[in-house]
């Protein structure tokens, strides 16, 4: 009697996957709320985008830096060859795209917008994760795919709708800016899987995440002085020290291992949880409201992710 092994491990694979990209989506969601909590509430931010993104690469780098090193002798052990120029190059310029720039969009539009609409505007990127990967990746459109993310985007609309508001004068540049920022993300996360498939999850993670802090301290350097990085208040330190480890090192890895075992629109499409985790903490730091329309949006959210995990898991 043939054991169908193969396929029970995929499945468990494929599950796994599922756990990384919403455990991962989750984490990168504290991100908005830190980045809050940082810039303050009085009309004088105690800082500025380029300054608690440089913060927030420079705690994570020596992460980094120790996985990458740590991939490297693993290959070498394994007597596997290195990564090519071309392919370490093509690592470079994706890390550049999805964690300097989309990073640095994102920052710069939460000047502008509240912690919860820049989570709803963020999160259009499986728009066009599904819309680019069909038209230039190959991917397949399903209609209950479609529907899935109809679902999702409805609640989150929802939830938005009636108590996420924008103040001040600038918000439509935060919306520009944010939305800017879901695009490069999707573009990063389409890109992404081959060299993920190539190179491994620790090292494309590693090098990817390296250049992207190279890009930001450049950045840095050629507007600010470093030394103003020291000399930061504690409680700008705490903070970027916590999104670096929380908000960045661990999920950065989640969802390249996610991105390896489920695909892009997978990914993406499990992220629509991190509005719901956005709410819950927006609630309990910032003292933002929770009304019966978030809670209906809330479900919506769940359905149209749990729609979309069985469709996905039926074709596998």
């Amino acid at each position: 009697m043939a054991l169908h092994v193969p396929s029970a491990v995929s499945a468990s694979r494929r599950r796994g996957g599922y756990i990384l990209a919403a455990t991962g989506a989750i984490l990168f969601s504290m991100k908005a709320i830190l980045v809050k909590l940082a810039y303050g509430q009085g009309s004088v931010p105690q800082a500025d985008a380029i300054t608690l993104l440089a913060l927030r690469m420079a705690f994570s780098l020596p992460f980094y830096a120790v996985v990458g090193i740590m991939g490297l002798r693993a290959h070498t052990a394994r007597g596997l060859p290195l990564p090519s120029g071309r392919l370490a190059i093509e690592t470079v310029l994706v890390g550049f795209l999805g964690y300097y720039l989309s990073s640095y969009l994102d920052f710069a539009g939460l000047q502008y917008l509240s912690a919860q609409l820049e989570r709803l505007i963020l999160m259009t990127y499986p728009v066009f994760v599904a819309l680019l990967g069909a038209a230039f990746f190959g991917a397949r459109l399903t209609l209950c795919g479609l529907a899935a993310l109809f679902v999702a985007y409805s609640g989150i609309v929802f939830i938005f709708a009636e108590g996420a508001t924008a103040k001040g004068g600038n918000v439509a540049l935060g919306a520009f800016l944010v939305f800017c920022a879901s695009f490069t993300y999707a573009l990063y996360q389409l890109i992404a899987r081959p060299l993920v498939a190539a190179i491994g999850t620790r090292l494309f993670t590693s090098i990817a995440m390296l250049a992207a802090c190279a890009g930001v301290m450049l950045h840095y350097a050629a507007t600010n002085s470093l030394n103003q990085l020291v000399q930061a208040s504690p409680r700008v330190l705490g903070l970027s020290a916590v999104m670096a480890i929380a908000s960045t090192v661990l999920p950065s890895f989640m969802i390249s291992a996610a991105l390896e075992r489920v695909g892009a629109q997978a990914v993406s499409m499990i992220g629509t949880v991190s509005p719901v985790a956005t709410i819950v903490m927006a609630m309990a730091f910032l003292d933002e409201p929770f009304t019966a329309a978030d809670a209906a949006g809330t479900a919506l959210v769940i359905a149209g992710i749990g729609l979309f995990t069985y469709q996905d898991a039926r074709r596998h």
